[in-house]
């Protein structure tokens, strides 16, 4: 079996491929279609473990639900994991491969595009439909010798396309307009049309630029999707994280969450909807002051004295603030970091912030899996460990965080200070509701969101026939 695929391109970064993707993901599903997501190249430090083993973007992993399937690293055979200093860590096939700088990347195409076409025919062998998702703009011309990941990946599959527009940017007519004048015969030839995203306000206005866009293009307007608050899907990155507190902060809960220049999984604390995420001082005194993952941690901690946020964090604690440190941010609260192999960073180690009496020492060997945990208070939970390296605690600090399932203990609780390797705690109510001793506003389950986005997708989508999809 072959599958039908349809490529989800973008006029920009953060135009909304990834939510379109997700949304047709389950728009199909509804409908009765075996469908499963693509995305050949990612550029990410949110990743998630997948059940057989290996990491892959986090967007991959929300249209993988979407679908009602595991995540599986043929969903996303290329993950760029940037270190924030002109490199990024490559994963192939969910396993750590080089690191690598972005000419040297591109030095290894050809070898790396064998291994997208060979994920790409796995999952078309599988399945009725591939969705597959580009990066960033379709139109990047001075990439295209070297592109993996678009269009170049589109006319060798030969698969219909359509382009995402974000109108909340600006200049959507331009950007719809000059992409499809950079088109090549090919690729204009499998072009099916444009969608308009996050677009507020009176739809009728739009009428007449539609139309416009219609003639200009030649192709129709695949539908004007209205942004909607209330619809929350896993950001594929940090740029699409929402920063801003939506609810007041709990009495006795008023949280900071350091937003790190490397921050990674950001997704842990979509349940903290009043935290208010900082990059520098602040001048309010919080109940808890949270550092999340680092891809760079020695860099990151660097950051924070550099900012004064180091200083500050120590102070909030002193003051009364719990502070809690995930992943790297756990790493961060100890003695000292150590990277004797050069594995994130030349500077070979870095005292940390001396919250905890804990040591880490970085190794080239990554944890990559998913675990079940039981708290102190007996709340048990499922999370994901996606890190390198091994934190090694005094005698004296032996409350842990949480028990794994197989008895290892993860992380510690000792004076007022949180930390742990378990990526997904905070997205458990009950785990909030232990740590920060507030019940989280509540959310709809991620399965009602999909529901949600599917029907989003239907009820304003327009010349769906044209998608090739049934």
């Amino acid at each position: 079996m072959t599958a039908r695929a349809l490529f989800v391109g973008g006029t920009s970064s953060n135009a909304g491929k990834s939510w379109m993707a997700t949304a047709i993901c389950a728009w199909l599903r509804r409908k009765g279609v075996a469908v499963a997501p693509f995305k050949a190249q990612n550029m990410s430090n949110h990743s998630y473990p997948c059940t057989g083993g290996g990491e892959i973007g986090r967007a991959q992993v929300a249209q993988a639900e979407a679908c009602g399937l595991d995540p599986d690293p043929s969903m996303n055979p290329i993950l760029l994991k940037p270190n924030g200093n002109g490199t990024s860590q490559v994963v192939v096939n969910g396993r750590m491969w080089k690191t690598l700088s972005a000419r040297e990347y591109y030095a290894h195409a050809d070898e790396l595009r064998t291994v997208v076409l060979d994920a790409y025919a796995d999952l078309s062998r599988r399945f009725e439909a591939v969705i597959i998702e580009g990066a960033g703009s379709v139109s990047e011309l001075n990439l295209r010798e070297h592109d993996l990941v678009n269009l170049n990946l589109v006319t060798r599959l030969g698969c219909p396309w359509m382009l995402v527009a974000d109108i909340e940017r600006g200049g959507v007519f331009a950007s719809i307009v000059g992409t499809e004048h950079l088109l090549d015969p090919e690729e204009r030839s499998l072009f099916r049309g444009f969608a308009i995203n996050k677009f507020r306000g009176d739809r009728s206005l739009l009428d007449a630029g539609v139309a416009m866009l219609e003639q200009r293009t030649g192709q129709p307007c695949l539908g004007v999707f209205p942004y909607d608050a209330d619809l929350r899907v896993d950001a594929e990155d940090s740029l699409a994280v929402c920063t801003r507190p939506i609810d007041p902060a709990p009495r006795g809960a008023a949280t900071a969450i350091v937003r790190l220049p490397c921050i990674s999984n950001a997704t842990d604390f979509r349940l903290l909807t009043w935290a208010a995420w900082i990059t520098s001082p602040a001048r309010d005194q919080y109940d808890f002051v949270i550092i999340p993952g680092s891809k760079s941690t020695i860099a990151d901690l660097a950051w924070l004295r550099e900012t004064g946020l180091a200083e500050w964090i120590l102070d909030q604690h002193g003051r009364g603030a719990t502070v809690i440190g995930v992943c790297g941010g756990y790493q961060m609260l100890g003695r000292a970091i150590s990277d004797p192999a050069g594995v994130e960073s030349a500077a070979g180690s870095a005292a940390g912030l001396g919250l905890l009496p804990a040591e880490t020492t970085l190794t080239p060997v990554k944890q990559t899996r998913a675990v079940s945990a039981v708290t102190p208070d007996g709340v048990t939970f499922g999370a994901y460990e996606i890190h390198l390296g091994a934190t090694t605690l005094d005698t004296e600090a032996r409350v842990p965080f949480a028990t794994l399932s197989d008895g290892t203990l993860d992380g510690v609780r000792n004076n007022r200070v949180l930390g742990t390797y378990l990526h997904g705690a905070f997205e458990h109510p009950c785990v909030c509701a232990e740590v920060f001793g507030v019940n989280p506003p509540a959310v709809a389950s991620k399965t009602d969101e999909y529901t949600k986005l599917a029907v989003w997708f239907e009820t304003h989508g327009q010349h769906l026939d044209q998608l090739g999809l049934f």
